[in-house]
């Protein structure tokens, strides 16, 4: 039961509208849905049922997270994308039907000596630029070699990631050739991947997706778009909806102050309402003064800084509110990418960071 109103409403409608959009954009190829981090902050279960007759398969961070969506009945692969760092962890995978990305010596060794009752679809990742993780131009030759050796591997799916495929970067062309160039070399391997949801839209990183081409779609299907190279946000469908009730009313005099450091002061008499979302929810603390909400249909502003179970904005001028009326912090209304400039973060920060104690309702 939960008294509190304050909620994130979760719209399966709008996931799966994404995954077709996605699905056009891509004209060819397989693709892969992105739930970790409990599905982008949307909840796994919603994410994974939404999208499990929409994608070719899914991925997650790590173990407990593709278990997780195993949890959920969804019985499509599955891949982990840092992979796995011990033998019980690869006894899971072959438990539960899992691909592990292979990223470094330690990774490939575990394969290579491990005892398992089946072989393993593995997805071996190269850097070409990112320089987080992966096997080098250099090494993956080999590393790929090793792994087609193994009586552990049964297919292995070559991959890369974008460094910034979501802007304009010289890094974008290189990596897609580094990539192309190394593709064409290998000759192994049965699948390759390389787009994320930004590299789908960016012109320096497309390229004709083909039947063994997987696209690792996330932030896209959420309804968010990740690039500032190509605007596509008018067709999407926001997943996510973070709303709160107002829970006090206060009218200031001009000069008066509102919140912890008195960080906004009204320039006129003004209207304040307090509403149930503060950083401990996953509201941005940094969030500046004028950060955009709606109440009534209005567009208001944050007055004064974020605590940590409540904010104030400034409703001076919106008619008939009362205690108890929604305000959307974001959603299909207040683009959450507007929220988070004005926090100095990024959307990815804000949908993931939405805390446990928020419930999420189905839409």
């Amino acid at each position: 039961m939960h008294y509190r109103q304050t909620r994130a409403e979760i719209s399966s409608a709008a996931i799966q509208h994404n995954a077709k959009w996605v699905r056009r954009k891509m004209a060819g190829g397989k693709l892969l849905g992105v739930v970790k981090a409990d599905g982008y902050g949307h909840g796994v279960a919603p994410a994974v049922k939404a999208l499990s007759e929409l994608v070719d398969g899914m991925a997650a961070g790590f173990m407990e997270e593709a278990l997780a969506v195993r949890e959920t009945g969804y019985k499509g692969p599955l891949v982990i994308l840092e992979g796995c760092f011990s033998a019980t962890e690869l006894n899971l995978c072959c438990e539960h039907q899992l691909s592990p990305v292979v990223h470094c010596e330690q990774q490939l060794e575990y394969i290579e000596q491990a005892q398992l009752t089946s072989p393993l679809w593995v997805w071996l990742k190269v850097d070409t630029g990112m320089h987080r993780l992966g096997w080098s131009e250099e090494q993956a030759p080999q590393a790929l070699k090793r792994l087609r050796a193994s009586k552990n591997v049964a297919g292995v799916t070559l991959m890369s990631h974008l460094a910034n495929a979501d802007a304009e970067h010289r890094l974008n062309a290189h990596q897609k050739q580094q990539f192309c160039q190394l593709s064409e070399t290998l000759n192994d391997y049965q699948a390759r991947s390389f787009h994320n949801s930004a590299g789908l839209l960016n012109p320096d990183t497309q390229w004709s997706l083909q039947d063994n081409d997987w696209a690792r779609a996330g932030l896209l299907l959420y309804g968010v778009n990740p690039s500032t190279v190509t605007e596509v946000q008018a067709e999407l469908k926001p997943a996510m909806r973070l709303v709160a009730p107002v829970i006090a009313l206060h009218q200031l005099e001009k000069g008066e102050s509102v919140g912890y450091g008195s960080a906004w002061s009204a320039d006129k008499p003004s209207v304040i309402a307090t509403v149930a979302m503060g950083y401990a929810d996953g509201y941005p603390r940094q969030a500046k003064n004028d950060t955009p909400a709606m109440v009534r249909g209005k567009r208001v502003g944050l007055a004064g800084r974020v605590s940590m179970d409540m904010l104030t904005i400034d409703v001076t001028g919106i008619e008939n509110l009362q205690l108890g009326d929604d305000v959307e912090l974001w959603g299909p209304n207040i683009d959450v990418r507007e929220v988070a400039a004005r926090a100095d973060t990024i959307s990815w920060h804000l949908l993931t960071g939405v805390s446990g104690r928020v419930p999420r309702v189905l839409v």
